[in-house]
């Protein structure tokens, strides 16, 4: 699928940011509250999706809107406690990042997190400068991905042909979907490969594989 792109839009949970063990942790400190059983990596792996309500539905999680802001509350907060100090980025992260910067691709990052802790992100691992639009939303909920997208395209307005949007989840292609871009999968991210299977877009296993075959 390569072709002449002058723009990528990365996620970052899953994408960049090497997270889902943390968050497999911390879902099971929060299943174990309510005697429900731990998932292990493979099984997050396999059922995880947006919107992030719906997973936490098939976790045994109560979802009426009180019960889930307490969940997610809960959550943000274990997360949070540890991110910074215990995640990496992924197995050849920085180095894509310098490699399109070398080539003269602009790059932007697409985010459901949520702005504060995006911007945090990217100053911890020194990645800001990569960067020329950061977009994250307003919740912790993991919601408006794609109004933000579409919105980033309005401010943008850049060829749809010369735009891909990289990422871990089918979500992310749900975005690129919306916004009339293409799309390009990483698993070992919050989903499995079995899980981002599909003829719509290419699926790969690690960052360096996906830049040689789209750039």
């Amino acid at each position: 699928m390569t072709k002449n792109y002058t723009h990528i839009l990365w996620d970052w949970n899953g994408t960049l940011l090497d997270d889902s063990w943390l968050c497999v942790e911390v879902l099971n400190v929060l299943l174990k509250e309510i005697d429900k059983p731990k998932i292990s990596l493979d099984d997050y792996r396999s059922n995880f999706e947006f919107p992030v309500i719906n997973f936490y539905n098939y976790l045994g999680f109560k979802t009426d809107e009180k019960n889930f802001k307490e969940v997610s509350h809960k959550f943000i907060a274990l997360y949070e406690a540890r991110w910074l100090r215990e995640c990496r980025l992924r197995e050849h992260a920085f180095s894509s990042l310098e490699k399109i910067k070398a080539s003269g691709i602009h790059q932007s990052i697409l985010s459901a997190a949520h702005y504060n802790a995006l911007n945090l992100g990217l100053s911890h691992f020194n990645l800001t400068d990569f960067f020329h639009t950061i977009s994250g939303t307003e919740t912790i909920y993991a919601e408006g991905k794609i109004k933000k997208a579409k919105s980033w395209m309005l401010e943008n307005k850049l060829d749809k042909e010369e735009i891909i949007l990289i990422g871990d989840t089918l979500h992310d292609l749900d975005v690129a979907n919306e916004i009339g871009i293409n799309c390009a999968l990483l698993s070992g991210g919050h989903c499995s490969k079995e899980k981002l299977a599909t003829p719509n877009s290419p699926v790969f296993s690690s960052l360096n594989h996906l830049i040689d075959a789209v750039f």
